[in-house]
Parts: structure tokens; C-alpha cells; sequence
């Protein structure tokens, strides 16, 4: 079986490709490891593949910051030079960023085959890049694997052919399972002077919630107002720093007596602190998925969500930006009235194993 390029570029992709790699590894498939250095500085991106037992990239392609026109332009013509140089059999690309979209448009255009993991997930919200990315690597797409039910729907409604469409299950879900154990052991809440399950954990980095000055000032007052009922730990993505310093609100976030705040963290030390945690307030996908895993109530500070199932089957509930929602919920969870949520189907730890299975049947020799 020829090789099979999967490619990451940003921190989410890394947790979603480890599973995978070592499912490859085990069926006997070769792949080669492309990071086109979207996320590029060491907290953001080395430090997991450490964590993860990644192995080093085959290929880099160095591409860093930028728009996202400029980023996605660069991922494209880089990665073309490489598929020109030595072709893959088919090539493999996770979640929903620029590097998702420029990879799978690169490979589409030589007529190489493509895979998108994590397909069919919708929040119908176009003011997000990754809605954009979601839906167009989907239409580039050969073999799209959902890791939920609600995913197949959305893309026969978009016109996408059924044999095309592979329910799999969650691969975020395989990495957490194989990693909690070890998340635990590293006792990161009391290290931080917290006892587990009683404390709150926040995060937010979504231009929604931090790009405007007014909505990010509400939501770190309430924060700090919530922390005299519950002590909240607060990681800070870089680009969030950024904004609370030109809002002049980092220096009453960190003054809050109950906020801990502290940079960006491992995924094993991140999902320790989460794993811990009485609640989690959040804007981000795979913490909603990672919560729901976990049975730790989440509320998701956005209006919408492209992973229902964790809203019907898991512990989130969609709260956005406003207040009063959070509160209440917040509350609920304090008094122990907040939804308890149930298993979701093939959120089981083998969802790369399923995903292998299905590429050699695809993509092997024929006989």
C-alpha cells in the first residue's frame, strides 16, 4: 500500500492525529507526518507532539502566521510542491483549519485521494473561518468520517453520495482515553492550590468572544464574579492575552483574588485541570466533546455549535455571551440540578482503529 500523507498544522490537529498514526503504524500502512507549522511556537505545538508520543514531522512546511488568506496561500503552494515532488497514495486531513482546507485543495487538484476526519459537523454560522474550512474540505473530500450521526445528514442534504460517508467515532475521545490516566497522575489542580471538583475552570479565544472590547469585558467581570463562588482557573490562549491587554482587563483578571491565571498548557496537564473541574465555561469545540467524555458540565459561551451531540447526549449547554444564562447554569451546576448527560455512540477509543480499517479497504491494492 502506497504512503499516506496526514497532515497537521495546528494545536487541535495534533491530539486528532495521534490516534490515528499509531492505528497506521499497527495495520501495517505507512504514512508520512506533514506539519505545515500553522501553530509553530513550542507551547502551541511541540510540547504535544512530546506529550502525545507523536513522532518527529516527515515534512515541514513553515508557513507561521498570517491571514487567513495569506496562511491558506501558503499552506497550498508548499504542500503542491511537495505532493509534486513525491506523491502519496491518498492523503488524510483532521478538523476544520486553513491547513485542513489547503492540504485537502492541493491534493484535490492532482486528483490524490482525499480523507477528512471529523467531516459533517455544521454550527450553519458563516462569520466562522472554520465553518468555511468545514464545508469546502467536505465537498474536496473522497472519504469523509464522521465521529457523529448528526454529521451524515448534513452532508446528504449538501449532496455528498452515502458510500462516501463513514460513521467512526471521535478520535479526540481515543487520545483522551488513552491519555487520562497519565493527565491524572500529573495532580495539576494542587499544584495550582485547588481541590478537585471544586473549582471552575474558563477558557476563551473565539474573535465572538475577544475581538470586541465590550463583550470580552463583560464576560471577564462575570467571570470574576462568579470566582467568589467557585475558584476559577483560567489558561489564557496567547491571541486572548493579547486582547485583555489592549482592553485593559488583564491587570483586573489577574488581580481577582479566586482567578488563577496561567498560560497555555499541555494537553495532559489541560486535561487533568478539566478532568477535575465542577464546571467548565468555554468557547471551544474539543472542550465541549472532551467534557462530554468526561461527564463534567460545560457551558459553551457561543451561540451555536457544529457538535449537537454533546448539547443532546453530552453536558453542554449553548449559553453565549449572555449573562444571565450563565449564571442560572452556573448555579444549577452548584446545587447539583445540572444534566448528568449519557454515553454517545463510538465515543469508545477506537475510532482510529475504524478509521485504518476503512482506508485499507478503500485505498489498499487491488486485487
Amino acid at each position: 500500500m502506497s504512503p499516506i500523507d496526514c497532515i497537521v498544522g495546528a494545536r487541535p490537529n495534533f491530539v486528532k492525529i495521534a490516534p490515528i498514526l499509531r492505528a497506521l503504524d499497527a495495520a501495517g500502512i505507512p504514512s508520512r507526518l506533514v506539519h505545515t507549522g500553522q501553530h509553530y511556537d513550542a507551547g502551541m505545538s511541540e510540547v504535544f507532539f512530546e506529550q502525545l508520543g507523536i513522532r518527529p514531522p516527515d515534512v515541514r512546511l513553515e508557513v507561521g502566521s498570517g491571514s487567513h488568506g495569506r496562511q491558506t496561500g501558503r499552506v497550498l503552494e508548499r504542500y503542491e510542491e511537495v505532493l509534486l515532488a513525491d506523491r502519496p497514495g491518498g492523503v488524510v486531513v483532521v478538523g476544520d483549519v486553513n491547513s485542513t482546507l489547503a492540504c485537502a485543495l492541493a491534493a484535490s487538484k492532482l486528483g490524490i485521494p482525499v480523507a477528512h476526519v471529523e467531516a459533517g459537523l455544521r454550527s450553519r454560522d458563516r462569520t466562522m473561518p472554520e465553518e468555511i474550512n468545514r464545508v469546502l474540505t467536505d465537498r474536496l473530500a473522497d472519504l469523509l468520517f464522521l465521529s457523529e450521526e448528526d454529521g451524515r445528514a448534513n452532508l446528504l442534504a449538501e449532496g455528498i453520495e452515502a458510500d462516501r460517508i463513514h460513521l467512526v467515532g471521535n478520535v479526540m475521545i481515543d487520545t483522551l482515553l488513552h491519555e487520562l490516566p497519565r493527565a491524572r497522575a500529573l495532580g495539576v489542580p494542587s499544584t495550582l492550590g485547588l481541590e478537585a471538583g471544586n473549582y471552575a475552570m474558563a477558557t476563551l479565544h473565539r474573535p465572538s468572544n475577544v475581538d470586541d472590547p465590550t463583550t470580552l469585558a463583560r464576560l471577564v467581570g462575570l467571570l470574576v464574579e462568579l470566582s467568589a463562588r467557585l475558584p476559577i482557573v483560567f489558561p489564557i490562549h496567547p491571541r486572548t492575552r493579547a486582547r485583555l491587554g489592549e482592553a485593559g482587563l488583564l491587570p483586573g483578571l489577574e488581580g481577582a483574588m479566586s482567578v488563577r491565571v496561567v498560560g497555555p498548557l499541555g494537553y495532559r496537564e489541560n486535561l487533568g485541570l478539566m478532568a477535575g473541574a465542577r464546571v467548565v465555561l468555554t468557547d471551544s469545540g474539543g472542550m465541549q466533546e472532551e467534557t462530554s467524555a468526561l461527564g463534567v458540565p460545560c457551558l459553551t459561551l457561543r451561540a451555536n455549535t457544529e457538535r449537537p451531540v454533546t448539547v443532546a447526549l453530552g453536558t453542554s449547554t449553548l449559553v453565549g455571551a449572555d449573562l444571565g444564562a450563565i449564571g442560572r447554569h452556573f448555579e444549577d451546576v452548584l446545587a447539583g440540578r445540572y444534566k448528568r448527560g449519557s454515553p454517545i455512540p463510538l465515543w469508545d477509543g477506537r475510532a482510529a482503529v475504524r478509521i485504518a480499517d476503512a482506508l485499507r479497504t478503500h485505498w489498499g491494492p487491488r486485487g
